[in-house]
């Protein structure tokens, strides 16, 4: 916020270059200096649209605001064209004032999850489903994973803008948590063929969006049971459909953004590492058979993980401990096998300016991958036993950038 005239001493553009955008980068570190945008929508020839405030006019306009919205200049969203002119004695728009007279369009706040806020002037026949579908492409995730909010409460997709009492200059607010459980599998093992139940139960935040092979589950999508046979070649028959498969397969609907459970509860430069994205494929393999996952595990894991990953810079990621894996996914299997492991991983998109917000985890990312073992709590050796009936529960999370 800029109170009348704090920022104004007659020297308009150093001010604006030196003093004001000082400021702004101290204050808003996450912008960089050279996106740095000012706004208002407080000037009569705004017509109540938020629109840039240039450093030529800055001296002018500055001693007339109570308020300078700070946003990134570099958007995609539509936005109502910059503040060129600025307003005549007698508060009338000047000539070359750019101003429009569509009725149809609406200027909107969009507060995106990690605390940028964009204008957007949109038509209010756009439907929430394209708002939601541009700011996946903002945020690199896809749309089903990002809600909007409006006065609290959630906008329905299939909705309009226009639809919903909005005016000019409100705020849309995006939500997003982690995605879905992704590629959660589970494979069993066996000396003999056997006849194996298999029950999954989530915790109540989350709810199972896609299972295979297909059986029924409780009303509130979150118990499952298979009843598979094992073979000698690891391959599976589920009872109920005849289907041959090579693991059971589920994923899972994430639970509100603001919601704690233990696998999400930190990524962050303590406890993850870090690496550039291209080299994640021999990182991954190489901490993966060190954790017990077999050869058709890895590849399946890593293959799956790869398009997302590769859409990123860098990446953080970690492994979670076993025992807060099974917390949010808990498998009930009989007969009792002799040994479960179950790897989660975590990893979320860096950008190569925030790297220096990462110093351990680049450090740790050069330490042998065998120190996950101890983070997991798995028994590589039981694991790789042949002579034992065992279970891999696997499966990993996106976490919002």
């Amino acid at each position: 916020m800029v109170k009348n005239g704090s920022w104004s001493d007659g020297k308009g553009r150093i001010i604006y270059d030196k003093l004001i955008l000082d400021t702004t980068c101290k204050h808003f570190p996450g912008i960089p200096r050279d996106l740095i945008a000012l706004q208002t929508n407080q000037l009569d020839v705004c017509g109540g649209y938020y629109v840039d405030i240039t450093a030529e006019i800055w001296e002018d306009v500055v001693d007339l605001l109570n308020v300078v919205e700070v946003t990134r200049a570099q958007i995609t969203l539509p936005v109502p064209p910059p503040l060129y002119a600025i307003p005549s004695p007698d508060n009338q728009p000047a000539p070359n004032q750019v101003h429009s007279s569509n009725d149809d369009k609406i200027t909107i706040k969009v507060v995106f999850p990690f605390g940028e806020i964009r204008s957007a002037k949109i038509s209010r026949t756009v439907r929430v489903d394209e708002l939601l579908a541009e700011a996946g492409d903002i945020l690199g995730r896809p749309p089903t994973s990002i809600k909007a909010v409006w006065d609290g409460s959630i906008m329905r997709e299939d909705r309009s803008i226009g639809s919903y009492s909005i005016e000019d200059g409100d705020s849309i607010n995006l939500q997003a948590g982690p995605l879905s459980f992704a590629k959660p599998v589970i494979y069993l093992h066996s000396p003999s063929d056997i006849d194996v139940s298999v029950k999954l139960s989530l915790i109540p935040e989350w709810s199972l969006s896609v299972i295979y092979p297909v059986v029924p589950m409780d009303e509130y999508r979150q118990h499952l049971e298979w009843n598979v046979r094992t073979h000698k070649d690891g391959s599976l028959t589920e009872h109920n459909s005849g289907l041959h498969v090579s693991y059971l397969f589920w994923e899972a609907e994430p639970p509100p953004a603001d919601t704690f459970h233990p696998i999400t509860s930190s990524l962050d430069d303590t406890d993850s590492i870090v690496i550039p994205a291209d080299k994640a494929t021999v990182y991954f393999d190489k901490s993966l058979k060190v954790l017990g996952l077999h050869t058709e595990a890895r590849t399946s894991f890593i293959t799956y993980w790869l398009p997302s990953i590769l859409k990123h810079e860098y990446i953080a990621l970690r492994f979670v401990p076993q025992v807060a894996y099974e917390r949010v996914a808990s498998l009930s299997i009989s007969p009792q096998p002799d040994i479960v492991t179950r790897v989660c991983m975590l990893f979320k998109g860096v950008c190569k300016k925030h790297l220096a917000n990462w110093p351990n985890a680049q450090m740790q990312a050069e330490n042998d991958v065998a120190w996950w073992v101890d983070v997991v709590g798995v028994d590589p050796t039981r694991a790789g036993d042949v002579t034992l009936f065992r279970v891999l529960k696997c499966g990993g999370v996106e976490v919002l950038i």
